[in-house]
């Protein structure tokens, strides 16, 4: 290595030189003023000829000395260097890395020229500091079009997604595309618009079922995806048709016996053949198998049933032909019902109206009434948001009650202790004071108070009821008791729990009997509700007479019959007249 002088017009640029786009005429000015002003501050490395010549080739510098040139300098000192094994290519990469970054293409040049003389993508990484993957995307660059790499030595590139998929493509369709695409000059390339032209559907080798016999036959050659994961097949091709025709042939060639190769519909879902079930859980031996590419081009397979084939008329089980009198009761046409739907609704009417009108007007035992109560409640129509406990619900809940009523052939008899049993459980799980919707409201608290369910409460002089009471409510409750009340809440508080603790305590707030006023709104608005009821229902029948007249007109064309009957029909008729209103609310 040594230093000398030399006229720069005397030395010969390097073919192979790393930086071959332009500079801006920004940074030639910029540089050629410092060259007149102080020279060149660092000596342009050279090395001698190595084909028998007595000059020197530049390997860092080309842009000095063309400077130096235009400067009008006689002479500039140059470094001179042995010549490298590489021809000088690793160090005028990276000599020209460390004074301004290289463009990617000038980057991808310099790679490629490497690459030429032997270095392999890992020891360039480590020479250069960077990511075996970054080497690897850089040399996608030599499958893009010449023109489009010129627009990026200009500093216009495209994202990494872009650049893989332009690589990607084949040079006569990339330069079509960028011929419709080709931007004016000092504009920038409309990338995305040339990758969407460029982009072709990719049909991965990881989702190919056929072997590499098949792959040959169809004209099938895998690219490797350098962006893929790296633990993941990446290998794919885009000739769509030749991987379809493989699958498809593979799935002929491994077809069970009982499979069959279906289409897909719009949706991507199998078309099964007609009157098929799919299989969702585990199949058995007689389902059948279809297979299917779906949109991916990946081999699908579901499992389905065919019903069960019909028997002709007149074959056996065993395919015999039945003859006599089974044969005639196989040919029989199907009969028609004795009774329409229609029919059994309008039974169902009259039924309905035969019951309530029996309800109403026949003499019924106390006992019979209880138990047909319970019956009632049993009902499939009947729905109770009952407050006891037990996970019974709808009928089933008053069901347990009724089948108690029955004897072992199936007939309504029961004694006086089994009703009142069943009348006792029926109550149980109706009857409810509890907050929400299990709360019967007034009428529980009427049957409380008939029955004495207060004698039942518990005692409430406990901490956690009396928490809940206000101080007035507390020292009203010592008033009661007798009991001085304290300063604080908290002191009465004990006091109240210490003195209860031997004495039962009800708050009167939690007693079944209503006020006066409370109860007589209560019936006032029954009242109210039955009246509005009584005359909607008149109005929905389109008759706007009394409905007691129509009952009146019956007790008298009874009278006409038998002078005794007239009595119990007037008193029937009244029942009926409640009962009536009773129904309408």
């Amino acid at each position: 290595m040594q230093i000398m002088k030399v006229d720069p017009r005397a030395l010969k640029e390097n073919p192979d030189r790393m930086r071959q786009s332009k500079s801006s005429p920004q940074a030639d000015a910029l540089m050629l003023a410092t060259i007149k002003a102080v020279g060149i501050v660092q000596p342009p490395v050279v090395a001698p000829e190595t084909d028998g010549g007595n000059g020197y080739i530049i390997d860092a510098g080309h842009r000095r000395v063309r400077l130096a040139i235009a400067a009008g300098l006689e002479e500039i000192e140059i470094l001179v260097v042995d010549a490298a094994n590489d021809n000088g290519a690793m160090r005028s990469m990276v000599e020209n890395s460390a004074r301004e970054a290289l463009n990617p293409v000038d980057q991808w040049r310099g790679i490629e020229r490497l690459v030429a003389l032997g270095w392999t993508e890992e020891a360039i990484a480590v020479a250069l500091a960077l990511p075996v993957r970054q080497i690897r995307k850089l040399r996608l660059l030599a499958n893009v079009f010449p023109a489009m790499l010129e627009q990026m030595a200009l500093g216009d590139m495209p994202s990494e997604q872009q650049l893989r998929v332009i690589a990607a493509a084949v040079q006569v369709d990339q330069k079509e595309v960028w011929k419709a695409h080709k931007p004016k000059k000092g504009d920038t390339a409309p990338w995305w618009q040339i990758a969407n032209a460029l982009t072709k559907k990719r049909m991965y080798a990881r989702d190919a079922r056929f072997g590499d016999d098949l792959a040959q036959a169809y004209g099938i050659e895998w690219v490797e995806d350098l962006f893929a994961p790296a633990d993941q097949d990446g290998r794919y091709t885009t000739n769509v048709e030749g991987f379809l025709g493989a699958q498809h042939e593979w799935m002929i060639n491994n077809l069970p016996k009982n499979g069959a190769i279906v289409d897909v519909n719009n949706w991507g879902q199998p078309e099964l053949p007609k009157k098929a079930s799919q299989v969702y859980g585990k199949p058995s031996k007689s389902d059948h198998q279809a297979m299917y590419l779906d949109r991916d081009g990946k081999v699908q397979a579901v499992h389905f049933r065919m019903p069960e084939a019909a028997k002709p008329k007149g074959v056996g089980g065993d395919g015999s032909v039945t003859g006599g009198d089974e044969a005639d009761a196989i040919a029989t046409p199907k009969v028609r019902p004795d009774v329409t739907q229609k029919g059994h609704d309008m039974i169902g009417d009259f039924r309905t109206d035969a019951l309530h009108d029996a309800l109403g007007r026949a003499p019924i035992e106390d006992d019979m009434l209880m138990a047909l109560m319970v019956l009632a409640f049993a009902g499939q129509n009947v729905r109770v948001d009952s407050g006891a406990d037990g996970t019974f619900y709808g009928g089933k809940r008053f069901s347990r009650h009724a089948v108690g009523l029955f004897d072992e052939h199936g007939k309504l008899a029961f004694d006086q202790d089994t009703l009142r049993v069943a009348v006792r459980s029926v109550l149980i799980d109706v009857l409810s004071c509890r907050r929400g919707m299990s709360n019967s409201g007034m009428v529980a608290r009427i049957a409380g108070e008939a029955i004495g369910a207060d004698e039942f409460l518990p005692n409430m002089g406990s901490e956690d009821f009396l928490l809940c009471l206000s101080r007035q409510a507390l020292e009203a409750s010592c008033a009661e008791a007798s009991v001085q009340p304290r300063q604080k809440v908290r002191e009465t508080r004990a006091a109240l729990v210490e003195h209860f603790a031997s004495e039962h305590f009800v708050h009167p707030s939690g007693r079944f009997a209503p006020t006066a006023e409370e109860l007589l709104d209560w019936i006032r608005a029954g009242a109210a509700i039955d009246v509005i009821g009584a005359g909607s229902q008149d109005d929905d029948n389109g008759d706007t007479s009394d409905p007691t007249e129509k009952h009146e007109r019956q007790g008298e064309e009874e009278a006409d019959q038998d002078d005794l009957q007239d009595t119990d029909a007037e008193a029937d008729d009244s029942r009926d007249q409640d009962f009536d209103q009773r129904a309408a609310a």
